[in-house]
């Protein structure tokens, strides 16, 4: 790992190039064009891109009426707001009639920092995944986004996909896209280490740390958490007989429920959710709240170690 990009600077980007490429695509924004960098298309396309104001509600029953003209709409916003205030428009007006709706979000996680607990959606995959059809996707990192965003454009139906404010390491080695693919990263025999986001590369530097202990780890890149690969969940928990899930999210429906509904009686493992523990977030600088979570390198290797 290298240099460090935002998932959203990246994403921002991506829509230039595959609205160069397909005229079918447009974008729309909830007056944050500046933060969830759909700016960049604004730029480029200005006929294909339309501000909606602080109306998230009206952002996405717009995305949802677009997609009907057989366009293929990515609405962006806030994560809090996307996914949080406007729920009841994207499981009704989206999701219900399998609308072609491309929901990408930013500014989830504590990682937003400074905002605090009222901006910081630690929710908003809990909220996605119960979603009847939605697909959940949170890329790991800036090469990871570009390629999701291509493969979003292709896939039919309501997709939803979590960006952060943060900037965080580009992996110097692009690892494929699949939707619904997990990515082994690490091999290791004595824990699997199932990461998404942010926690993956976090998870990585955690694996360094315990192999300096002579632990052994496995880490596995979950970029879609729903459809969760089910193969390669129940293939690393039992190679490892012990299982970790980090994640910058409420341990309650994120990542962490979504690999124990796959192994809950079916495989005997240890499990341990790492992740925000049924809290609110709170303001800080942002690197200062992910350790007040114990969402660091050295503190999640800690945690490991305690939960083997």
């Amino acid at each position: 790992m290298s240099e460090k990009i935002a998932t959203r600077e990246a994403y921002g980007r991506a829509l230039v190039e595959l609205g160069a490429q397909n005229d079918k695509v447009v974008v729309l924004d909830a007056d944050l064009a500046g933060a969830t960098m759909t700016k960049y298309f604004k730029a480029a396309c200005p006929d294909r891109f339309f501000d909606m104001g602080i109306a998230e509600a009206d952002l996405v029953d717009t995305a949802a009426g677009l997609s009907t003209m057989g366009l293929i709409p990515f609405a962006s916003t806030f994560a809090m707001f996307g996914a949080g205030r406007a729920y009841e428009q994207v499981r009704n007006s989206v999701a219900y009639p399998k609308f072609n709706v491309k929901l990408v979000m930013s500014h989830a996680g504590v990682s937003v920092g400074e905002d605090g607990g009222s901006h910081q959606c630690i929710e908003d995959l809990a909220l996605m995944r119960a979603i009847p059809g939605m697909t959940v996707i949170v890329p790991a990192d800036a090469n990871e986004t570009k390629a999701a965003v291509y493969a979003m454009a292709k896939y039919n139906g309501p997709v939803y996909m979590r960006t952060s404010r943060l900037a965080s390491p580009v992996f110097e080695e692009a690892h494929p896209f699949e939707i619904g693919k997990a990515t082994v990263l690490r091999e290791g025999k004595d824990v699997a280490v199932f990461a998404c986001g942010l926690m993956v590369s976090e998870a990585l530097e955690a694996a360094k740390l315990l192999a300096a202990d002579g632990i052994d780890a496995a880490v596995i890149n979950v970029s879609t958490i729903k459809p969760i690969d089910a193969e390669c969940v129940t293939k690393y928990a039992l190679q490892c007989g012990k299982v970790v899930t980090v994640e910058e999210h409420s341990v309650i429906g994120g990542l962490g429920d979504a690999v124990s509904s796959v192994l809950m009686g079916k495989v005997a493992c240890g499990f341990t959710k790492l992740g925000v523990q049924d809290e609110f977030g709170q303001s800080g600088k942002a690197a200062d709240v992910l350790r007040e979570y114990r969402l660091a390198a050295d503190l999640i290797a800690e945690d490991i170690k305690k939960a083997l």
